[in-house]
């Protein structure tokens, strides 16, 4: 059965330029399907179009009839004075107004035995109960604990929250509602990792259909079983997650070229034929120009494929400053409250060269807080921070200001980076700015594209520790793919924050994870740690309270020149990690004999000692290998 269908759709804004031009696509009954394109490709357009918000100017939208479509995107208007209590309750408008009816007829029948109100009362009875009307303060609560809504939000005002947490309860109240059909634009925009994962196994669970517009590159490979694109306002379509969009649009990409190349040498060879042919008929060979007329109409018929088109890569890359030493940062009992709270205690840390740190957490544990510190933005409560003598750092924040947003582009580049006008223009082209665009006022700037002009201006600075704050924030996925393509090039320290999944799988190399005022120290990709965590029974929600992981210790570095007393510091270094995994080892032997009678418990100490000694042989291996080149330098 089809829920949604779209038949030759047309739209234009402005006269001639059309943003759909004869879009056609079906979305069949509990199908999961992620829509894509560039942003003014026109899919909130759709949407919009979908929920009869707009009006197509060729074609028709179809979504099947009775069905129930939940758009999460704009957040509706509600009375003055309404609680996100209030707001929530509205999804069971329906079930309310069963209940008052129900509870009519209770009064009407104890004068009036009519069996017509009984018949009637028996059919509101049943459909009652089959919404869930006698349990709606259970899923109410399991929807409110998976979006991280708490009881103290929940009395608020729903006008004084902020945008992102409007958005959260108001994609709360359409899971509550239980609709038929989702329109999904950007859900993930405004969650933290755990509400987001909880969404998606919502998603898992849910029997609708749902259509998704999201950046979130993890979050449609989860979710999405297939993807249309909108390019050049007609679709494209792809039987499979992402990850198979991306592997296939690029093979056809290839196929695209492959075939123009090859019909691009036939009309050469042909060309070059017809014109031998119309030289020889000018040397006295009249009926040759005949023949030369009939090739050339030939080649006009081999014109068929048009070279297609990719986006084009930034052309950028991170100045780097020269590192030296192995110091970069050394946290030691650092704490840190805020208006009462204390958002953590008792952190200790310390960075060498290299390492690219994410620091992951949900909203409001206090990571931006923590990177403040860093930065000299903020004094702790206590404990010390000291950075290396050579470390120069670069930071984007999550939310960008200019210092003078009226000045166009290029005015911004020339004052900030002192920098000539054509260097200012060279380097802003890098970054896709282009033509007329250089002349608008910083201001009028889109996030995204604020988040890439200050960017631009980053990358021509010397450093060697780069900070950034959900980097991705705001941006399309070329966009996103065009920063990946600057951090992969980058080779200093990194530290991120970040609720981009795949950005941190690709580029973390070790988690800090901050939650209940401690921050867990994880030496690994984020799928390693994720496997970790559920290794050590933490729950996929959070709720569950983490246990401790165990910290790795970290992977031995590459041999640095400075003589015999850098070696000294690496094998003592080997040496304080055998003795650390060591001490591990005896603890867990401990551990298997005080629970000898609890099988499940017994088999993950087991299941642990063996990861440990495994361990301890590659970190036994390193230390010889150290020693020996000890030795060998001392000799």
């Amino acid at each position: 059965m089809i829920d949604i269908s779209v038949s030759n759709l047309v739209k234009e804004f402005e006269v001639g330029k059309r943003i759909l031009d004869g879009l056609s696509f079906q979305v069949d009954q509990g199908e999961r399907v992620g829509l894509l394109g560039r942003n003014g490709a026109g899919k909130t357009t759709v949407f919009r179009l979908l929920t009869g918000q707009l009006e197509p100017d060729e074609g028709e939208v179809m979504v099947a009839p009775g069905k129930g479509v939940g758009l999460i995107s704009q957040i509706p208007v509600y009375p003055a004075g309404y609680t996100v209590e209030d707001v929530l309750l509205t999804a069971f408008d329906k079930l309310h107004a069963m209940e008052r009816e129900m509870s009519e007829l209770t009064a009407r029948m104890e004068h009036d035995p009519d069996p017509a109100l009984l018949r009637r009362y028996g059919v509101l009875s049943a459909a009652f109960e089959a919404g869930g009307g006698y349990d709606t303060a259970t899923g109410l609560n399991k929807v409110c604990s998976g979006l991280e809504i708490s009881r103290e939000m929940r009395e608020q005002l729903f006008s004084s929250l902020s945008g992102g947490e409007k958005t959260r309860v108001n994609l709360a109240r359409l899971i509550l509602e239980d609709t038929d059909i989702l329109l999904l634009d950007e859900p993930t925009n405004h969650l933290d990792l755990h509400a987001t994962e909880w969404l998606e196994d919502y998603l898992d669970r849910y029997k609708g259909t749902v259509l998704a517009i999201s950046h979130d590159r993890w979050f449609l490979d989860r979710v999405v079983r297939r993807v249309i694109e909108i390019q050049n306002g007609k679709a494209e379509f792809y039987e499979g997650n992402y990850s198979f969009y991306v592997e296939e649009k690029e093979r056809r990409y290839q196929e695209r070229l492959k075939q123009y190349e090859k019909e691009q040498a036939k009309i050469e060879q042909l060309q070059e034929a017809a014109d031998k042919l119309h030289l020889w008929a000018f040397m006295g060979a009249d009926k040759l120009h005949k023949r030369a007329f009939s090739m050339e109409k030939r080649i006009e018929r081999l014109r068929t494929t048009d070279r297609p088109a990719k986006e084009r890569r930034l052309d950028i890359k991170f100045g780097e400053r020269e590192f030296r030493g192995d110091e970069v940062l050394t946290i030691q009992d650092l704490k840190k409250s805020f208006d009462g709270r204390t958002l953590f205690e008792h952190v200790d840390l310390e960075v060498v060269g290299g390492e690219r740190i994410a620091l992951l957490g949900d909203n409001g544990t206090g990571k931006s807080t923590l990177v403040k510190i860093i930065l000299g933005e903020e004094e702790p409560d206590s404990g010390r921070l000291r950075m290396g003598p050579t470390v120069r750092i670069g930071y984007l924040p999550q939310i960008i200001q200019f210092s003078h947003p009226e000045r166009n582009l290029v005015d911004t580049m020339i004052y900030d980076q002192d920098c000539s006008t054509q260097t200012a223009r060279n380097r802003l082209a890098a970054f896709n700015f282009r033509g007329e665009d250089v002349f608008k006022p910083v201001s009028a700037l889109s996030g995204g594209e604020q988040s890439r002009l200050r960017l631009c201006m980053l990358m021509d600075e010397q450093i060697n520790l780069l900070i950034l704050d959900e980097p991705t924030n705001h941006l399309d996925v070329a966009s996103r793919e065009w920063i990946e393509a600057a951090v992969e090039a980058y080779e200093g320290n990194l530290l991120f924050v970040s609720h981009d999944r795949y950005f941190i799988n690709r580029f973390a190399t070790r988690i800090w994870m901050l939650e209940n005022g401690r921050i867990t120290d994880f030496d690994g990709t984020y799928q390693q740690f994720q496997a970790a965590r559920e290794r050590a029974g933490t729950n996929r929600d959070g709720k569950a309270a983490p246990s401790p992981l165990p910290k790795e210790e970290p992977k031995p570095q590459k041999k640095r020149s400075g003589g015999t007393k850098e070696l000294e510091k690496q094998v003592a270094a080997a040496e304080r990690a055998v003795a650390k995994a060591e001490e591990r080892q005896y603890e867990l032997v401990q551990k298997a004999e005080e629970v000898a009678s609890n099988y499940l418990e017994l088999q993950k100490v087991y299941d642990e000692q063996k990861a440990l000694e495994e361990e301890i042989a590659a970190l036994y291996t390193n230390w010889e290998r150290l020693a020996a080149e000890l030795e060998e330098a001392q000799a």
